[in-house]
C-alpha cells in the first residue's frame, strides 16, 4: 500500500452542516424547519464554515513536518534563475559624432528591467553585415560566357578559377537568423560588417572613432562538439578582426589586423561580444565601390563585397572582416551586431542596511530582494571601533570556528543566517548590519520577445548620468530565465537526498543529478560504465561516462545534440558530486547517418498522401533516440543496430497499409548514400551500430504502388563547391 500523509480530520464543510442539523431533533425538537435561509441555518453554516477552515490547518501538520525535514537535511530551494540576452545600442541622434563609454550594471528598461554584463562604447556609427554568396546553378548559368573576360579583366592567372558571387546582406534589419548562417559557405570564408554613417558626417566620425573600442556581439548557433573530445575549458576557434584602410599608401596594407582587448565569446563558442582597439584615423577608410575608379572593387578575397548601392556605398566608414585563421568546417553564427553588451536579468542593491543585532546566537535577517546571485554578494556587519566589517560567507556554519565572521546565505529566500558563538561569531549587541552589494532577480517573466527592451540608463566614464540619448535595439528574444522551486518540487527532492545525499553513486543516481542540472533542459540520460571515450575501450576500472540528449521537439531530423555550454554545465554539476577516484566524461552522441524508402500497397479508399506521410512520421519515431522512439518507446537503444524487418513491420502496423513491397537501408559513404545489402545477397539487412552510437535518420522515402526505391534523389546526395578567385556578379544597368 501506498504511504499517504493522514488528514487528521477529513471532514467536510457539508459534512459539519450535515452532522450539525442532525443533532437538532435531539436538543432543540421545537425547530422543525431547518430549511436555506432560515436564521438558525446561516448560523450553522457559518460555524461549519468556521471549523472547516480550522480542520484545514490542521490537516497542514504533515506537511510541515516534510518541510521541516527539509531544513534538517540543509537543503535550500532552487533560486530563480534570471533570463540572458545580448542588445545593440545606437544614439537617437542620428547626427551625433562623439563617443559615449558607458559602466556595467546599467539599467535597461522594459517589462522587466536587465543590466548590462559589462562596460560598452557606443560609437557613432551603425552596421550591415555582408557576405560573399556562391551564385546558384542557374545564376550561374547566366554569366558562364562572361567568365572568361572577367578573368582576363582582372587579371586572374590561368591556376587560379574565377567564381562570381553575389555580396548579400546578412540578418536583415538587424534581425537575427534562428537557423544560422555557416560563415564557411561564403566564397572567401569570411564575414563582412559595413560600419556606416550618414554619408556627410563620414569623414567626422572617421575621426571620432579613431583609437576608441569598437564592440562587436557574436551570437553563435548551437555547437555541437566531437563526441570524444575530454570537457573542459572550451577550444577557442582561432580567427582574427581586420578593419580596412584608406589602401592610398603602398605601404599600408589593404586590411589591418585589430587587437582585441576583452572577448566574453570564448573564442566564437558562445553568445558574448568582442572589444576591438580600433587604428589611428589615417588607418581607417574603405575601398572605392566605383569601378571606374577601382577596377578590382570587390575582385579576390581582400576586398570587401563590391556594394552597388550608391548611396549605401557613400555611407561607408570602414569594412571590419571577420576571418577563422584555420580550416574550418563548419562556423554557424545567428548573429551579429556592433555597439553590442550582454544583459541579464538582475537588479544590484547596494549600502542596505538590513537589520540590527540583538546578541543572540542564530540570528537570521530576511535580506529586501529574494533569488540573490551568490556570487557577487557582498555583507558587512558594524563592529565597535572598525565601523563596517566584510564577512565571508560559509556552506555550513558547523564548520566555522568560534571567532569566525562567518554567515550562510540562502540566496532563494534571501535571508542570512549568524553563528552561535560556538560555531561562528555573533554579531555584537545593538550593531547595524548591511548588504554592501547585492544582485538578484529571474524568473519566467525575463524571457521577453525581441523589441520588449528599448530604453538604457547608467552611468559615463566620469560617473554622470547617461539618460534619453541611447536607444536600444533588441532583436534577439531574451532566454535561459525559470522561476525559483516550489514547495512541492522542494518536497519532492526529499527521498532523493535520502537515496544518494547530493551524491552520485548508482546509476540512477547519475540519472537523477544529470537531469537536474542547472539551467539546462535534458530529455535523456545513458551511463557507460567503464567506457573511457578518447580510446572508445569498454572495461576501464574507475572511469565513469554519461551521454547526454537535450529536449527535442518535434520528432525529425537533426536528432537532439547537446552543445558544449550543456555538456560543460553537467559535467560541473556531476564532478563535485560523484567519488573522489571517479573519472568522469560527460558526452554527445555519436549519431550515424541513415536514409531509408519504402514501398507499400495501400488499401483502397485510402488518403494516399495522408497516410505516405503517416508511414514516414511511423519510422522516424520508432528511430528516434527520445521518449516515443525505440521498441519499448524509451528511445532507440544505444548501439541496437537497424533492421529492415523491424521497420517492415512497423509500416505494416500503420492504418491504410495493404502490403509492405520492400525497405531498403542506406548508409553515409564519402559523403554520398551507399544502399546497404545482405552479404549473402538475400535475408535480413541490417546498418550496425557500435555501443556508443545511434542511428540519424537524414531522409525518408516512401512511394505507394511500387517497390521500395534503390536510389535516392540526388538532391539529397550534397555537393562540395570551391573557389579560388571570388568576383562580383556585373549588375545590369540601363
Amino acid at each position: 500500500m501506498p504511504i499517504r500523509p493522514p488528514a487528521l480530520d477529513d471532514r467536510t464543510f457539508s459534512d459539519l452542516t450535515d452532522e450539525l442539523l442532525a443533532r437538532i431533533p435531539a436538543h432543540t425538537p421545537e425547530w422543525t424547519n431547518p430549511q436555506l435561509g432560515d436564521p438558525g441555518r446561516t448560523i450553522v453554516e457559518l460555524f461549519a464554515w468556521l471549523t472547516d477552515a480550522l480542520l484545514y490547518r490542521v490537516n497542514l501538520i504533515p506537511e510541515r513536518q516534510r518541510l521541516a525535514f527539509l531544513r534538517l537535511l540543509g537543503a535550500q530551494m532552487q533560486a530563480a534563475v534570471p533570463a540572458t540576452g545580448i542588445v545593440a545600442l545606437q544614439f537617437k541622434d542620428d547626427q551625433a559624432t562623439g563617443a559615449q563609454i558607458l559602466q556595467p550594471l546599467a539599467t535597461v528598461k522594459g517589462p522587466v528591467n536587465f543590466e548590462t554584463k559589462s562596460e560598452v562604447t557606443v560609437l557613432p556609427l551603425t552596421c550591415k553585415v555582408h557576405f560573399k554568396r556562391p551564385l546558384t546553378a542557374d545564376e550561374t548559368a547566366s554569366v558562364q560566357d562572361l567568365l572568361p573576360g572577367l578573368a582576363q579583366l582582372y587579371g586572374i592567372p590561368s591556376t587560379g578559377t574565377p567564381r562570381p558571387y553575389a555580396a548579400s546582406p546578412l540578418f536583415p534589419n538587424g534581425e537575427a537568423d534562428p537557423v544560422g548562417w555557416d560563415l564557411t559557405s561564403s566564397t572567401d570564408g569570411a564575414m563582412w560588417i559595413a560600419l556606416l554613417a550618414p554619408k556627410d558626417l563620414v569623414p567626422k566620425v572617421r575621426s571620432s572613432i579613431a583609437g576608441q573600442l569598437l564592440t562587436v556581439g557574436i551570437v553563435p548557433a548551437v555547437e555541437v562538439p566531437a563526441l570524444f573530445e575530454a570537457i573542459g575549458p572550451r577550444g577557442r576557434i582561432p580567427h582574427v578582426w581586420e578593419i580596412t584602410t584608406p589602401g592610398r599608401d603602398p605601404g599600408v596594407p589593404a586590411l589591418l589586423a585589430l587587437d582585441v582587448i576583452e572577448d566574453s565569446t570564448g573564442g566564437l563558442r558562445t553568445t558574448g561580444t568582442e572589444r576591438l582597439a580600433l587604428p589611428r584615423v589615417e588607418f581607417i577608410g574603405a575601398p572605392s565601390n566605383d569601378v571606374r575608379v577601382n577596377l578590382n572593387a570587390g575582385v579576390g578575397p581582400d576586398q570587401p563585397p563590391r556594394i552597388d548601392d550608391l548611396d549605401e556605398a557613400a555611407m561607408i566608414v570602414a569594412w571590419l572582416r571577420l576571418r577563422p585563421t584555420t580550416p574550418m568546417h563548419q562556423l554557424t553564427i545567428t548573429w551579429a551586431g556592433i555597439n553590442a553588451v550582454q544583459v541579464e536579468q538582475l537588479q544590484t542593491l547596494t549600502g542596505r542596511i538590513v537589520g540590527q543585532s540583538d546578541g543572540s546566537s542564530d540570528q537570521e535577517m530576511q535580506l529586501p530582494a529574494t533569488s540573490v546571485e551568490q556570487e557577487s554578494f557582498v555583507l558587512q556587519v558594524e563592529e565597535p571601533g572598525l565601523s563596517f566589517v566584510t564577512w565571508q560567507r560559509v556552506d555550513d556554519l558547523a564548520a566555522a570556528g568560534t571567532d569566525a565572521r562567518a554567515y550562510t546565505l540562502d540566496t532563494e529566500a534571501g535571508v542570512v543566517r549568524f553563528g552561535n558563538g560556538l560555531r561562528g561569531k555573533i554579531p555584537e549587541n545593538q550593531q547595524r548590519v548591511r548588504v554592501a552589494q547585492m544582485r538578484a532577480g529571474g524568473g519566467k517573466a525575463g524571457n521577453l520577445p525581441a523589441g520588449s527592451l528599448t530604453d538604457i540608463t547608467g552611468l559615463d566614464a566620469s560617473n554622470n548620468a547617461v539618460q534619453g540619448t541611447l536607444k536600444v535595439i533588441q532583436t534577439m528574444a531574451t532566454q535561459g530565465g525559470d522561476d525559483s522551486e516550489t514547495l512541492a518540487q522542494a518536497e519532492q527532492r526529499i527521498p532523493a537526498l535520502f537515496r544518494h545525499n547530493d551524491r552520485a553513486v548508482t546509476e540512477e543516481d547519475y540519472q537523477r543529478i544529470a537531469t537536474e542540472t542547472p539551467g539546462v533542459n535534458i530529455a535523456r540520460v545513458i551511463l557507460m560504465p567503464r567506457f573511457k571515450p578518447q580510446q572508445k575501450q569498454f572495461n576501464v576500472p574507475g572511469v565513469v561516462s554519461v551521454m547526454v540528449l537535450p529536449q527535442k521537439s518535434p520528432v525529425g531530423s537533426p536528432n537532439p545534440r547537446a552543445d558544449r555550454p550543456t555538456l560543460e554545465a553537467v559535467h560541473g554539476w556531476l564532478s563535485v558530486r560523484t567519488p573522489v577516484a571517479t573519472e568522469l566524461y560527460v558526452i554527445g552522441c555519436d549519431y550515424v547517418p541513415v536514409s531509408v524508402t519504402v514501398g507499400v500497397t495501400l488499401l483502397d479508399g485510402v488518403a494516399q498522401e495522408t497516410t505516405l506521410a503517416a508511414i514516414r512520421d511511423a519510422v522516424r519515431l520508432f528511430l528516434w533516440p527520445l521518449t516515443g522512439g525505440g521498441t519499448d518507446g524509451l528511445g532507440w537503444k544505444l548501439g541496437r543496430s537497424v533492421r529492415d524487418r523491424e521497420l517492415d513491420v512497423i509500416v505494416a502496423r500503420v492504418p491504410g497499409v495493404d502490403t509492405v513491397n520492400g525497405v531498403n537501408l542506406f548508409q553515409m559513404v564519402n559523403g554520398g548514400w551507399q544502399s546497404v545489402s545482405n552479404p549473402g545477397a538475400s535475408g535480413p539487412v541490417e546498418i550496425p551500430l557500435r555501443a556508443w552510437q545511434l542511428p540519424e535518420l537524414l531522409h525518408v522515402s516512401v512511394v505507394a504502388d511500387t517497390t521500395a526505391p534503390t536510389s535516392l534523389d540526388p538532391a539529397t546526395q550534397g555537393t562540395d563547391g570551391a573557389s579560388d578567385v571570388a568576383i562580383p556578379v556585373v549588375p545590369e544597368v540601363c
